[in-house]
């Protein structure tokens, strides 16, 4: 008897568990499509990692203007960069306006993404290796996230960048390929969504 009851109340807790993870995983894919629909209004922008380039910073020889000195997407990071554009497409987003950090390999994921070439973008630009330009750069950014918002034209727009860059403005680590869509709320970042695509 005492078997059959434990059974119950571990049944039981299963199914609360359940419950709980199915709740809030419809709870995320709701706050999800409430980000994806600000998107797509204008009142918010993506802000992207570049897709897996391995290694860390960039060799000593590094030259903006010379894609062989600088690390680059690998072949899985080109599939990755390929996949976040059908994510894209999936979700509703058909053009977009893409701006890039001067990288290559932010540059390379941005024009993979499937909506043309990007735009350089020196805001956005790595400071990894020189954090004396983070302050201005980060304040150049939120200036201009709070412009676009603001601006009655409103495209799509996808910033593609540097993990340095997004935990400058947002507080938060971004691994290859994730995006993350942006509003600012009284002149400070609010993250809306956190999407990964891995």
């Amino acid at each position: 008897m005492c078997t059959v009851r434990k059974l119950r109340v571990l049944a039981l807790l299963l199914f609360c568990s359940l419950s709980l993870v199915a709740r809030s995983s419809t709870e995320a894919q709701s706050s999800n499509a409430d980000a994806w629909e600000a998107l797509k209004a204008g009142s918010a922008i993506i802000l992207m990692r570049h897709a897996l380039a391995p290694g860390m910073g960039d060799p000593a020889q590094f030259d903006v203007n010379d894609c062989s000195t600088q690390r680059n997407l690998s072949e899985k990071g080109r599939e990755q960069a390929l996949a976040i554009g059908r994510t894209l497409k999936a979700n509703g987003i058909d053009s977009a306006e893409v701006l890039s950090s001067q990288w290559c390999r932010c540059l390379d994921t941005g024009s993979l993404l499937g909506f043309g070439q990007p735009k350089p973008f020196p805001t956005i630009n790595s400071f990894f290796q020189d954090g004396s330009t983070a302050s201005d750069q980060t304040q150049k950014l939120s200036q201009s996230i709070t412009r676009w918002i603001a601006s009655p034209e409103k495209p799509v727009k996808i910033l593609v960048t540097h993990q340095v860059n997004i935990s400058a403005l947002t507080g938060l680590f971004a691994y290859s390929g994730d995006m993350l869509i942006v509003t600012m709320s009284n002149n400070l970042p609010q993250v809306l969504a956190r999407i990964n695509t891995e």
